[in-house]
């Protein structure tokens, strides 16, 4: 079962920080970057991997590594880190332009994850409410896709969000430059919760994910979801 379990105050660093970007000048910050995901590419088709699913594996596996990054608050608004937090991410539905988000246990065996999110997005690519599988738990993080075009910045605007600690991913269309191939990502931060020293650490691990992709395995085959693998992820 995850649980919440509360920060030490009077031994935790970032106490201090803590308290000034959420009470005194709330603030999150926005950062834009190019991930170079060739070999990751190479590897996910040969695989017969979703690509999507694979995506959002290897930024949950990162979150999870970084307690900065499973920050929340309990009952009473005091600090604490969750033992695990899971992907939600979002589900496009080309017929009625809209997407659903759903969510899906994280796993860090990658095969069982991969399994588990395929029937989530098979059973929901034609949901019509936002969340169709209810209120997501506490204990998630958003991930979204926008696979129509690539993007050198992106910024959410969130009124009211001070309390939201939890970071926000956002995926681009692939960038072709050099014989290299990019994936445009974007991650919006609470300063409460993560100063930029931990969200650079977190795209530098994110990019050692993707550089090597060996984590995907080769040649297993997956059921027949092809219309699942060849509509946008909104």
């Amino acid at each position: 079962m995850d649980t919440a379990v509360p920060i030490d105050l009077d031994s935790w660093p970032r106490r201090s920080h803590f308290e000034h970007y959420r009470r005194r000048v709330p603030c999150t910050y926005a950062i834009t970057v190019e991930i170079d995901v060739t070999d990751f590419v190479r590897r996910v088709r040969s695989a017969r991997r979703r690509t999507y699913v694979a995506q959002v594996w290897a930024i949950a596996t990162t979150v999870n590594r970084y307690e900065e990054f499973r920050l929340t608050l309990d009952e009473a608004g005091a600090p604490a880190v969750w033992s695990r937090v899971h992907p939600a991410f979002t589900v496009f539905d080309p017929d009625r332009e809209t997407f659903a988000s759903v969510w899906v246990g994280y796993d860090d065996d990658f095969a069982a994850f991969h399994d588990a999110a395929v029937q989530v997005i098979a059973d929901l690519a034609h949901a019509t409410e936002l969340f169709p599988q209810g209120a997501p738990p506490a204990n998630t993080f958003d991930i979204s896709s926008l696979p129509w075009t690539s993007f050198t910045g992106f910024t959410l605007n969130i009124d009211g969000a001070w309390d939201h600690l939890a970071p926000i991913f956002t995926l681009g269309r692939y960038v072709e430059r050099d014989g290299r191939t990019f994936l445009p990502l974007a991650v919006q931060v609470h300063h409460a919760a993560a100063d930029g020293f931990h969200t650079a650490r977190l795209i530098e691990a994110l990019r050692d994910i993707f550089a090597d992709a060996t984590w995907l395995g080769s040649d297993v085959s997956v059921p027949d979801a092809s219309a699942v693998d060849s509509r946008p992820l909104g």
